[in-house]
């Protein structure tokens, strides 16, 4: 069997490093998960069974208002980081939407500005989203933080927006109540950002590409909360909107 060589790998945006996170999560993810719950009773089933490991294709992994914030099981934390980088379309349009970015900057130039250099950039940024999904999982799942947006229980735009902007640096802990720093995410990002830049081509600073990540994460992560927070709010009004014109032809 023909097997292609690292140098061959990176020409197509792709590297073991990633296949070696991935790897490196799913065995983490699991016994983190159980020493997380180790001593604690099993929680009943829940009346909102299905909504704790909600994925929004626009603004990632959230909790309703009107969900119970508990701590995830080690295999819901592996469907969401399953959800998160496979199976929902999120990841897709953010690949694609940062794939173009790059496209326009022709960065890195190495890899030039037709469609190979595109499909290129987008093997990248999504090789590079996956592993920030997994390092983060992982993380969150050792530390036994919480890993999605909580939407919240208050009222007020700036009450809520000022949520949103805070929760991209705080989450909690197992408890669901204390406050602690988004350190596995931002960990993730960084790593992330390093791990891509071993299969970019013109040798990367690789300290450059994992700062470029936490500032990418910082940016996109408060957009992502103010839209998670916001958007039942906007697709109420426009429906009402519809229905209202509707009714008036």
């Amino acid at each position: 069997m023909f097997l292609p060589n690292n140098t061959e790998l990176s020409r197509h945006g792709a590297s073991p490093q990633l296949a070696l996170v991935c790897i490196i999560t799913l065995i983490l993810l699991v016994p983190a998960g159980k020493a997380q719950t180790t001593g604690q009773q099993s929680p009943p089933p829940a009346v909102n069974e299905g909504k704790e490991i909600q994925v929004n294709w626009l603004y990632g992994a959230y909790v309703d208002k009107d969900v119970p914030l508990r701590a995830l099981s080690s295999h819901e934390r592996l469907q969401l980081f399953v959800r998160q980088s496979f199976t929902t379309p999120g990841v897709y349009a953010k690949t694609a939407f940062f794939a173009l970015s790059d496209q326009a900057q022709d960065h890195p130039p190495e890899w030039g500005d037709g469609f190979q250099g595109y499909l290129q950039r987008t093997g990248s940024r999504y090789g590079q989203f996956v592993a920030q999904n997994a390092l983060s999982g992982a993380g969150n799942a050792l530390l036994g933080y919480e890993p999605r947006y909580n939407r919240c229980r208050c009222t007020g735009f700036w009450l809520r927006t000022r949520h949103a902007v805070l929760r991209n640096f705080i989450t909690y802990d197992r408890t669901e109540e204390h406050i602690r720093p988004q350190l596995a995410l931002y960990a993730g990002a960084f790593g992330a950002g390093v791990i891509a830049g071993t299969w970019q081509p013109g040798s990367p600073s690789l300290l450059t590409k994992g700062y470029q990540g936490v500032v990418t994460q910082a940016a996109f992560g408060v957009c992502a909360n103010w839209l998670g927070e916001f958007m039942p709010d906007i697709m109420r009004v426009l429906k009402k909107k519809k229905a209202e014109d509707s009714t008036g032809r």
